[in-house]
Order: structure tokens, then C-alpha cells, then sequence
């Protein structure tokens, strides 16, 4: 039975890829995002790749827009077996310069967002006693990075969600996983350090710790980046596998970095590791 795969967050990056992938694969995916003006690039890559997409249009911070995306896909599917929570947006700024505005908006693309959609295609696995659900996490859901704090706590919320969520619907026949990638090559990144420039609250003080972040955080990417593909592979592993785990950290140098929380219970490791990117 071809499987039924709603993806959110689809017009670039991690996203993109993982539609295309799974269209490949013989899924039946159902690609998403906020604009639909934005659909080029995904159209582009599906037409390279020799695949069909159906492109609807959700945006995960409008309950309606969600509540209308997965009823109509019931309707015309009777089922959603793999629901991918991608859709996502970062934000770099110290506390202080973040309004609450600024974390309203981004506690509510990357988490209300999460759990909106979640709570939509849930009933839906529930009745039908089986499906997956896969959320698009970040190293900064286990580990608080500087200038990242609105995104961390967003992400760590999201970590929360489903490790409470997780255990529950098993055993309604549902399996929930979180992939955790670090650096990726995508427009995310790019999209995240042009924002910066619109801060309304911008304070100098904070400039010479905020460029030696940025700055190793540049060396980070340049020698263990990902690329968004090799990440969407990883997903479907986690949509496809019979063995199926809850965290899926992408890469060995990921797994090496958190297993430093997992074996210092006082955290103290993990500030220095993280604060060593600070002058």
C-alpha cells in the first residue's frame, strides 16, 4: 500500500529534499508550505527527479489553514501514515535585544506550529492504530547555543513535546522520532544571519561576542556541515525503517557533542563547550 506523507516547510531546504525523496520512493507526498508563490525550487527539483508532488498550501501558525490542509487531505486520501514537522524559522539575538513580539513569533512558527499540526493528523493515526510522526529538531534543542535563545527554547519545548507524546502513542500504534541536525547547508542559515540587521532592539555591547560566535559558528560549518540531503535521508530512515528510534542525531560529530550532556549530570561541560566559541 503506497504510504501518505504530509511534509510542512517545503519550499526549500531540508524540506524540499525530503518531498522529493519520498516521492521517489513511491510515497504519496503531500508537500506544504506557508506561500505557494514560493513553490518554484520544489517544483524544479520534483521535475529533475522525475517525480509528482500534490503542493497544498498550510501555514502552521493558522490553526484554520491546518485544520483545512489535513481534513481535505482525509478526504481525498482517507489516511495520513507519515506526517513530517519541518516548517521552522530561526532567530539570532540576545534576550535583551528580543522583544516579545520577536519570541512570540518564534516560540509560534517552531512550536505552536509543531503542535498544531500534530494535534490535526493525530486522531486521524489514532483510528487507524498506526503511523509515524517525525519531527525536525536541531542541536539547539538539547544544547542552548549563545544568541540563540529564543530558537533554543522553542526547540527545547518541541524535545519535551515529544519525549511526552512519544511513549503514549506507541502503544496507540503510533511511532514518534525527532531528528536533531547541527550545521546544515542551507538557505535557513542565510535567512537567520540576514535577519539580524532588523533587530529593533539591537545593543552594540553585544557585537564583539556575537561576530566570535558567528564566526566559529562559520568554521562549524565549513567542516562538518550537512547537506539538506543527506539530512532528508536520515528521515526517511526514521519514516521507512522497521527498527524505529526516537532521536536521530545526523552526524557523528552531533552525537559526540550531546552525549557530553548525557554524561554530566551537573551541566557544566556543556556550558564551557558552548561558551567556547565566546571571546
Amino acid at each position: 500500500m503506497t504510504k501518505i506523507a504530509l511534509i510542512t516547510g517545503t519550499s526549500s531546504g531540508i524540506g524540499l529534499y525530503t518531498a522529493v525523496q519520498f516521492a521517489q520512493a513511491g510515497m504519496t507526498v503531500i508537500a506544504t508550505m506557508r506561500n505557494l508563490e514560493k513553490s518554484t525550487a520544489l517544483q524544479s527539483a520534483a521535475q529533475q527527479a522525475g517525480v509528482e508532488l500534490q503542493i497544498m498550501q498550510l501555514d502552521v501558525q493558522d490553526h484554520a489553514s491546518v485544520e483545512r490542509c489535513v481534513n481535505q487531505l482525509i478526504l481525498q486520501h482517507g489516511r495520513i501514515d507519515v506526517l513530517v514537522n519541518n516548517a521552522g524559522a530561526g532567530f539570532l539575538a540576545a534576550m535583551e535585544e528580543t522583544s516579545m513580539n520577536d519570541l512570540q513569533q518564534v516560540m509560534d512558527v517552531n512550536f505552536y506550529g509543531v503542535w498544531r499540526v500534530t494535534q490535526a493528523v493525530f486522531p486521524h493515526m489514532q483510528k487507524a492504530g498506526s503511523g509515524r510522526i517525525i519531527s525536525v529538531s536541531s542541536i539547539g534543542g538539547l544544547l542552548g547555543q549563545p544568541f540563540n535563545d529564543a530558537y533554543c527554547a522553542a526547540k527545547f519545548a518541541v524535545e519535551g513535546f515529544m519525549e511526552s507524546l512519544a511513549p503514549v502513542a506507541l502503544r496507540l500504534g503510533i511511532q514518534v522520532s525527532l531528528i536533531e541536525p547541527g550545521p546544515v547547508h542551507s538557505e535557513f542559515v542565510t535567512n537567520v544571519q540576514n535577519q539580524n540587521q532588523y533587530l529593533q532592539r539591537h545593543i552594540a555591547s553585544y557585537d564583539a561576542m556575537r561576530d566570535a560566535y558567528l564566526a566559529a559558528a562559520s568554521q562549524a560549518y565549513a567542516h562538518a556541515g550537512q547537506t539538506a540531503a543527506e539530512v532528508a535521508a536520515i528521515i526517511y530512515t526514521a519514516a521507512t525503517a522497521e527498527q524505529v528510534h526516537f532521536r536521530y542525531a545526523t552526524s557523528d560529530m552531533i552525537r559526540g557533542v550531546i552525549s557530553k550532556k548525557y554524561t554530566d549530570p551537573s551541566g557544566d561541560s556543556v556550558l564551557a563547550l558552548v561558551g567556547a566559541r565566546l571571546p
